[in-house]
């Protein structure tokens, strides 16, 4: 059987500036939000399917890339952001002006460490899971594009390489950077991680 093989990427720069946006926050992509995601995708079209989260991030370039290459769309919310409960809105600068302590602590232990109100990461990655594995079985054989976000892509690199939860915030996951599954004959890999340029099948 051929392989299935799935893409993901992160959206671009949204307007407001760098600041958590969890499942509770969803500002638009900025203009150079926009051209990042472009850029990254180029003149690919080999995708058979696109999934996207439902939060306007991600699904307004998913239909806008659905209409360039006339593929269908279909929204996921199990691939919308981890909710970041009191951090949603907040900036990285203005966290460790207020509360330098509980930055850090969240980034040794985001497990045991969330934000107040935060989503468990453990749940949140059942559900990725659980959406990551519809992928696989709705689509065998196929070419997907999830368009999504750095939480949920987190996630899904955790899931295949079976790294526990604590370790999942120690991998780079930039604006519009794409990450590539393979899933195949001889078992799952990551092909590619945080890549600029979707260029090959």
């Amino acid at each position: 059987m051929q392989d299935t093989v799935i893409d993901f990427l992160r959206h671009g720069e949204p307007a407001g500036g760098r600041r958590y946006r969890g499942d509770g926050v969803d500002d638009p992509l900025s203009e150079h939000g926009w051209r990042q995601m472009w850029s990254t995708v180029g003149e690919f079209d080999g995708w058979d399917v696109i999934i996207s989260s439902p939060m306007q991030r991600c699904h307004a370039f998913a239909r806008a890339l659905g209409e360039k290459i006339d593929r269908a769309v279909v929204v996921d919310p199990r691939f919308r952001e981890v909710g970041m409960g009191s951090w949603e809105g907040r900036s990285p600068q203005e966290i460790l002006d207020t509360d330098p302590e509980a930055y850090a602590s969240f980034y040794r232990d985001p497990v045991a460490n969330r934000p107040a109100g935060c989503e468990p990461l453990d749940a949140f990655g059942r559900r990725v899971a659980e959406a990551y594995d519809a992928v696989l079985a709705g689509y065998p054989g196929r070419h997907v594009l999830v368009v999504a976000h750095a939480g949920v892509i987190r996630a899904a690199v955790g899931y295949i390489l079976q790294a526990d939860p604590v370790a999942w915030y120690r991998t780079a996951i930039d604006t519009a950077g794409a990450t590539r599954f393979r899933h195949g004959e001889f078992g799952n890999k990551l092909e590619f991680h945080n890549r600029q340029l979707i260029a090959c099948r």
